[in-house]
C-alpha cells in the first residue's frame, strides 16, 4: 500500500516579495483576507486525503510556526499530522540550507522514520487549486520514477519557467530552465499526438510548477550527489540519466505569486465576480487558523467588488475593488481602492487607544479622511488622518523607510506609524 509523504518547501527568503517578508517566510504572508500562503498547498494536501505533511522552513519562520501550531492539530482518533521542520545544525550537517534538494536531503534522517513509498514535494508560494491523488495515480499508472506536474504557457510566459519536451507518451525528454525571449524553442512546443491537451490553443509549451513525486528509493538515489536544487540540478540530471520522469499537465489555474505584482494581480483577482482562483467552493475548501471573531460591522459606508474579513470595524467609508483583512478597522470619510489591507494581530483596548493618543500616536487602523489607492497595507499599521497614499503621484520605485514601491505599487511595512496628513 502506498504511504505518501508531503513535504512543502518553505525555506525560500522571499526576497521577490520584499517587504512583506521582513518579518515573516513567503508562505506565512497573509492572502485573501484571512489565509495564509501556506493554506493553499497544505488544504490541497488535506483535500486530496494526504494527511502526513511536513513543512520545510529555514528563513523567519516564527510566524509561520504560530500558524501552523493554531490552525493544522489533527484530532486523536485520524491518522496524520502536520510538522514543521526548520533548519538545523548537526554534528554531519554544519551549514544551512542551500537550495531546494538540499533542505530535502538533510533532512531525509526525519523522513526515513516514515517509511514513505512516495516522497510530494510542493512549493509553498502557489495558488492553485489540484486533486493530488490523480497526480499520485498517473505516477503509479505509468510507471515513472519521477512525476513532475506542469502547466501549458504561451510562448511569452515560457520565458520565466523552466520548461520541459515531451514525447506522445508524455515522458520527459529534455528540461530548459528559463529560455530568453529571443531563443527558438519551436521544437519544444507540445506534440499534436501527446496525451496532453491544453484548453487554451496559444499555450504551447509545458512549464514545470515545481511539484514532484518521487519513488522513495529513487528520491533517495537523486539525493546521493552534491546537486542543491531540483529545478535546476536535480531534475535534469534525472531525465539525463536512468529513471523515467513524466509529465502530468494540471489544466486549471495556476499562478506563482512570489513577486509584490504576482500578489498584489492575484489577490484583487479575488474580487471579481468569476475569480481566477474561488475560495468558495464546498467541496474543496481552503483551511485556516480560527479566530473566532465577531461579524465585521459596517456603519453607514460604502463597499464595491470588495471582500471584507470578520472583525472588521468600516465607518462612513468608501471602499472600492479592494481585500480587507481581518480586524480592519477603516474610520469616518476615508477612501480605500485597488489595495489590500492585511488588517490587525489584535484589537486595542480604550485605554489603549486613549494612552497612545495622549504620546501622539495613531490608533490601529486607518484614520479619518485616508485616500488610499493601489497600495498593500501590512499588519498593525497604524495610520493617522487626512493620510494620502498613491493619489497624487507615483514615486520611483525603492525604498522610502516605513513603505516601499514595487512596479507602481505601494507597500506599507508591518507595524509602521504613519503620522497625520503624510502624502506620499
Amino acid at each position: 500500500m502506498s504511504k505518501v509523504l508531503s513535504i512543502i518547501l518553505g525555506g525560500g527568503k522571499g526576497t521577490r516579495l520584499y517587504p512583506l517578508t521582513m518579518h515573516r517566510s513567503k508562505p506565512a504572508v497573509p492572502f485573501g483576507g484571512k489565509h495564509r500562503i501556506i493554506d493553499i498547498p497544505l488544504s490541497n494536501c488535506i483535500n486530496s486525503g494526504f494527511r502526513n505533511i511536513y513543512i520545510v522552513t529555514q528563513f523567519n519562520s516564527a510566524s509561520l510556526h504560530i500558524h501552523i501550531a493554531k490552525a493544522y492539530t489533527f484530532d486523536t482518533f485520524s491518522n496524520g499530522f502536520v510538522e514543521i521542520l526548520a533548519a538545523e545544525q548537526t554534528f554531519d550537517n554544519t551549514g544551512w540550507y542551500e537550495g531546494t534538494a538540499d533542505s530535502i536531503r538533510k533532512n531525509l534522517h526525519h523522513f526515513r522514520h516514515q517509511n514513505p513509498s512516495h516522497y510530494l514535494i510542493l512549493a509553498g508560494d502557489q495558488l492553485y487549486r489540484m486533486d493530488l491523488k490523480k497526480f499520485l495515480n498517473f505516477h503509479k499508472e505509468s510507471g515513472s520514477d519521477i512525476t513532475v506536474a506542469c502547466t501549458p504557457v504561451t510562448r511569452e510566459d515560457a520565458s520565466g519557467f523552466g520548461i520541459m519536451k515531451v514525447n506522445s507518451d508524455s515522458v520527459i525528454t529534455e528540461f530548459m530552465e528559463k529560455p530568453g525571449p529571443d531563443k527558438n524553442i519551436d521544437d519544444w512546443k507540445i506534440p499534436e499526438k501527446s496525451l496532453i491537451k491544453p484548453n487554451d490553443p496559444n499555450k504551447q509549451y509545458l512549464a514545470s510548477m515545481g511539484i514532484y513525486i518521487f519513488n522513495a528509493r529513487v528520491m533517495e538515489e537523486c539525493l546521493n550527489s552534491d546537486h542543491t536544487d531540483f529545478g535546476k540540478e536535480v531534475i535534469p540530471a534525472a531525465i539525463n540519466g536512468k529513471y523515467k520522469v513524466s509529465a502530468f499537465p494540471h489544466n486549471g489555474y495556476w499562478s506563482d505569486i512570489g513577486t509584490i505584482k504576482s500578489f498584489y494581480d492575484a489577490t484583487l483577482d479575488l474580487t471579481e465576480i468569476r475569480p481566477k482562483f474561488d475560495f468558495y467552493d464546498a467541496e474543496r475548501p481552503i483551511y485556516t487558523h480560527n479566530r473566532n471573531l465577531p461579524p465585521s460591522k459596517v456603519n453607514y459606508a460604502h463597499l464595491s467588488r470588495s471582500i471584507c474579513s470578520e472583525g472588521c470595524v468600516i465607518t462612513n467609508s468608501t471602499i472600492n475593488h479592494s481585500v480587507i483583512g481581518v480586524r480592519s478597522i477603516i474610520e469616518t470619510g476615508s477612501f480605500v481602492e485597488d489595495s489590500i489591507c492585511m488588517g490587525a494581530d489584535y484589537y486595542e483596548t480604550h485605554e489603549e487607544k486613549e494612552a497612545r493618543l495622549k504620546e501622539g500616536c495613531p490608533s490601529l487602523g486607518i484614520g479619518n479622511h485616508c485616500r488610499i489607492r493601489s497600495a498593500i497595507i501590512d499588519k498593525n499599521v497604524r495610520m493617522g488622518n487626512n493620510v494620502s497614499i498613491g493619489m497624487d503621484q507615483t514615486p520611483p520605485d525603492g525604498d522610502y523607510g516605513f513603505y516601499h514601491v514595487v512596479g507602481g505599487i505601494y507597500v506599507i511595512v508591518k507595524n509602521s506609524v504613519i503620522p497625520d496628513n503624510t502624502s506620499i
